[in-house]
């Protein structure tokens, strides 16, 4: 059929679709030698069950080292202690505000824990865009924006004169020093703010709140968005002991004994931890799954050299990957009838959403055309939407399957400490690369089975964790009080050699 089609360079895009939908019931297909060759240019993306187990692995070490008193320093995961000492246990009451800033958008909520209905409630909400100059600019600036718009928020419901704690979700790598003391380590998704790196977030946001003057806020609990995913969760399922997000970003956190926690005064009990697992590989542990289109991705990214595994997974550059692929495709006449155009050569015009978009049972080839011709100006033809579509998938699989080894890590790093033989709990999920592809939960759930057999774990997609999450871990901490030291890295030596030692003897079990 590929011999018969002629090429939609003379096409409108209308025609082009009504061209695709006649051949629906025989799809287009692509000839064996081109297949051939695609499959084989694709090779390097593909991961067999051994690798996925070597980077599950890898990641297990890492865990340990980010753990360390005497390795933290030198981790490229690391393991932030949150001093976040316990979930939920149905006791949380009252009225809170929350903040998220992770994005592009920055949320302001009013959210109410009811102990007699057993519920979160999200009462207000307010989005305030952050334009892209903000998060290029001065640190005063962007937090004079956000006590602006909590200003205008609490000044709309008539709560200003009321002092309520707020639970402060900042989804970006931070040394956090109490539950009410945050230093932020470095910037990523996009932000590049001064003046803020190496500070006290909550103390520039009470300074920002300061200079107004006309407001003020109680205790603040500062919060990972992961974290405030988990404990969203947690609070409608109490065997959660895990967060994950997979989404603009990615990161996971999860439960761990505090006789590990060797950055943390006291051995009992238990303590979250922000795995911050978006810097995995940035010791160079991942270059033999890494690709040249992930290298260039990361050589023109705002932050070369840092966050090597969200780079390779999340939803702000997983559609950048896609565009240096078929770009490439095309130079090799794989793609297009060997034809560039403008819009494929700009930096991030293939969006993540689009990979979803083509990934779609019914709708994907269709969705293809539309999107190669009308926003990307591209000759697409039946057979380039097939190929697409076959790029996307190989692209969304690596994704599903890479984050998939690395919550098998800490599923089996749990079930370990514990020394169960067999671990039941509960994964809080947010982010829309999980929640909107239509393959990607099913091939990630397929992944951790995969790895970690001797664990069952169950999913839930959580209901604005971010917000609701880091009222709920405000209302923890007031609920538990408990006193928490961390103490001083140092560089000496201690004995987690024999602990990593001890879990590679363990791993060989599973």
């Amino acid at each position: 059929m590929s011999s018969g089609v002629t090429n939609g360079a003379s096409d409108g895009p209308a025609a082009k679709r009504a061209r695709l939908e006649d051949e629906e019931s025989e799809p287009a297909t692509v000839s064996p030698a081109t297949m051939t060759k695609v499959e084989d240019f694709l090779l390097p993306f593909r991961l067999s069950l051994e690798k996925l187990r070597e980077v599950s692995s890898k990641l297990r070490k890492d865990l340990i080292r980010g753990l360390g008193k005497h390795t933290h320093r030198r981790a490229p995961v690391k393991m932030l202690p949150t001093f976040v000492r316990d979930t939920p246990d149905g006791t949380e009451n009252g009225d809170f505000l929350a903040l998220d800033l992770g994005g592009t958008n920055f949320r302001v909520l009013h959210v109410r824990v009811e102990e007699s209905l057993q519920k979160v409630l999200k009462m207000d909400a307010r989005v305030c865009a952050i334009p892209q100059e903000m998060m290029e600019g001065p640190g005063e600036e962007l937090f004079d924006h956000i006590a602006a718009c909590l200003a205008e928020f609490l000044e709309s419901l008539e709560l200003k004169d009321k002092v309520l704690p707020l639970g402060f979700t900042f989804s970006f790598p931070c040394e956090q020093k109490d539950i009410d003391k945050s230093i932020l380590i470095r910037w990523t998704k996009g932000f590049a703010c001064s003046g803020v790196e190496g500070h006290d977030v909550v103390q520039l946001l009470r300074e920002a709140i300061k200079r107004r003057g006309d407001y003020d806020i109680g205790s603040v609990a500062m919060v990972n968005d992961t974290v405030g995913t988990m404990m969203n969760c947690a609070y409608q399922d109490q065997s959660c002991e895990i967060g994950l997000i997979i989404g603009t970003g990615t990161n996971a956190c999860y439960m761990e004994e505090m006789r590990h926690v060797k950055r943390v005064e006291g051995d009992e009990g238990r303590m979250c931890i922000n795995t911050e697992w978006g810097g995995f590989g940035d010791d160079g542990s991942l270059r033999d799954v890494q690709t040249e289109f992930d290298v260039e991705v990361d050589r023109s990214s705002i932050n070369p050299g840092v966050h090597t595994f969200e780079k390779m997974i999340s939803g702000m550059y997983l559609g950048e990957v896609a565009r240096l692929v078929l770009i490439e495709m095309t130079k090799k006449n794989l793609l297009f009838g060997g034809e560039m155009s403008e819009a494929l050569s700009t930096p991030d015009s293939f969006e993540t959403r689009f990979i979803s978009d083509i990934e779609e049972e019914s709708t994907g080839l269709e969705h293809a055309l539309q999107i190669l011709t009308e926003d990307l100006g591209l000759p697409a033809t039946p057979e380039d939407c097939e190929l697409v579509r076959l790029v996307c998938n190989t692209l969304s699989t690596r994704s599903a399957q890479l984050c998939g080894a690395a919550l098998a890590a800490v599923a089996n790093r749990i079930r370990n400490n514990r020394g169960l033989n067999h671990f039941t709990t509960t994964v809080g999920v947010d982010g829309t690369v999980y929640t909107k592809h239509p393959h990607y939960s099913d091939r990630l759930e397929e992944t951790v089975k995969a790895l970690a057999p001797k664990c069952d774990i169950n999913f839930i997609v959580t209901d604005d964790g971010s917000g609701k999450g880091a009222a709920m871990v405000t209302a923890v901490a007031q609920r538990l009080a408990i006193p928490s030291t961390l103490l001083e890295d140092s560089d000496g030596e201690d004995n987690e050699d024999e602990e990593e030692e001890e879990e590679e003897e363990e791993e060989e079990e599973d």
